[in-house]
């Protein structure tokens, strides 16, 4: 059987003051969405530490995690490929970086191309 682990909370966890307020750095608010003509994305190709592998990245998204996510599905739909969405990062496997470009532009993103 695993042990559970305690809830720890780095910093103040008590204050004798009347107008003390904690907030627990986990439980920060989520980004608002910019509307797609306002975000600035970058397509790219990498290939580091992937073992000679090539992907498509795509960086600069600002906005929410359920958003990158959906977006993140459209491009993998629309190139029949996987792919994974995290950190404000969509990487798509496979050398999709003009397909991903056109799409973006139709979906009425900034997009630059770099490299």
């Amino acid at each position: 059987m695993a042990k559970q682990k305690k809830q720890r909370y780095d910093g103040v966890v008590y204050s004798t003051a009347d107008d003390f307020d904690y907030r627990n750095p986990e439980e920060t608010p989520d980004e608002e969405t910019l509307p797609n003509e306002k975000q600035r994305l970058r397509v790219l190709l990498d290939r580091k530490a992937r073992k000679g592998k090539i992907v498509t990245l795509v960086e600069g998204f600002v906005g929410k995690e359920d958003d990158l996510v959906n977006l993140a599905k459209t491009l993998k739909q629309k190139c029949g490929v996987g792919g994974s969405a995290k950190d404000g990062e969509i990487l798509i496997q496979g050398d999709f970086k003009q397909k991903i470009f056109d799409i973006l532009l139709q979906m009425g993103y900034k997009v630059k191309s770099i490299g």
